[in-house]
């Protein structure tokens, strides 16, 4: 009879699980974006929840929740309940360059990978009047002009180029801490601060204004979605690189055929022509196929890590005042 009983609740449990799995998603879904409303992880994600809407059935809504250079809206994913209904558009600075912060979250234990959504290439901007239009130009004016420059400090990957190209020049900049690219972008075109490193969704529109104008795009090779912009190395200072991408997670053990819905959804958006369009003209290169699974992911986050972490840890780089 115990045995019965037993083998009765596997079935009950099972059931409802395959059930659940099987009516998912029943309501809508929440899409935690870890900046404020503004940036480039704002406007990817907005453009990406409406067309997983027509595939899921569901809405998703968009949560921002900023500080700590995206690290506190990741954090709630991580504590989030496991059943697809909360998941983060993360990147490089979130789910990498967030060591520098102090966590209580495991950036590779506690989340579950759903796709990777685009690769966007890092640009270094500056305000309109700034009498230097290249990155050489630049050092050499700072040079002349030692502790003028103010440096936006807005995420782990600000912090990081900002540091490496004091290393790489010998030069210092002051350090400005803000919440999010929005806010920074804003107090760029008014002057108030000089550098940005940011993503071309934030800084295109802005320059192709003539409101602030280009330094470099901080990639090993010109994007093909702004092929006018030169890299680091052809404009002053070679080395200087950062990488920046857009992925999905979601809590730790949600379940496979969860994740397999959401995976669909992100994949079926991404072909899109009219996605597609939306993001070359925000600076963003869809991710390869390839990378748009769940391994592909994992895998690519791994390398990152792998890549990342010890140049961080060699440097001693620890988050700048939030």
């Amino acid at each position: 009879m115990k045995r019965f009983w037993t083998a009765l609740s596997f079935l009950i449990l099972f059931g409802a699980a395959a059930a659940q799995a099987q009516t998912y998603p029943s309501r809508p879904i929440t899409l935690v974006v870890p900046f404020p409303p503004g940036g480039s992880t704002d406007a990817a994600a907005r453009i990406m929840a409406e067309r997983m809407r027509a595939t899921l059935g569901q809405s998703v809504v968009i949560e921002n929740v900023g500080g700590a250079g995206g690290s506190i809206g990741v954090g709630r994913v991580a504590r989030a309940a496991p059943d697809g209904y909360t998941f983060d558009i993360g990147q490089w600075d979130t789910h990498v360059g967030s060591i520098i912060y102090k966590l209580d979250y495991d950036l590779e234990k506690d989340f579950e990978p759903i796709a990777l959504v685009s690769n966007n290439p890092q640009l270094m901007v500056a305000k309109k009047d700034l009498p230097a239009n290249t990155l050489a130009e630049l050092v050499a004016w700072m040079k002349e002009n030692p502790g003028k420059i103010n440096f936006v400090n807005q995420n782990a990957a600000a912090n990081v180029t900002g540091v490496m190209f004091e290393n790489l020049t010998k030069q210092k900049v002051q350090f400005i801490p803000y919440r999010g690219a929005g806010p920074a972008m804003t107090d760029l075109i008014s002057g108030t601060v000089d550098l940005l490193v940011v993503q071309g969704a934030v800084a295109l529109p802005q320059i192709r204004a003539g409101k602030i104008k280009a330094l470099a795009n901080l990639s090993a090779t010109r994007s093909a979605s702004m092929p006018d912009i030169p890299t680091a190395d052809e404009t002053g200072v070679p080395g200087l690189y950062m990488s920046g991408w857009f992925g999905f997670w979601a809590p730790k053990a949600t379940p496979k055929d969860v994740i397999a819905k959401l995976n669909a959804a992100t994949v079926e958006a991404l072909a899109d022509p009219a996605i597609q369009k939306r993001f070359t003209e925000l600076g963003l290169d869809v991710a390869p196929r390839a990378q748009q699974t769940p391994e592909g992911l994992a895998a690519f986050q791994k390398a990152e890590i792998e890549k990342w972490w010890p140049i961080i840890k060699a440097a001693g780089i620890g988050a700048q005042a939030q």
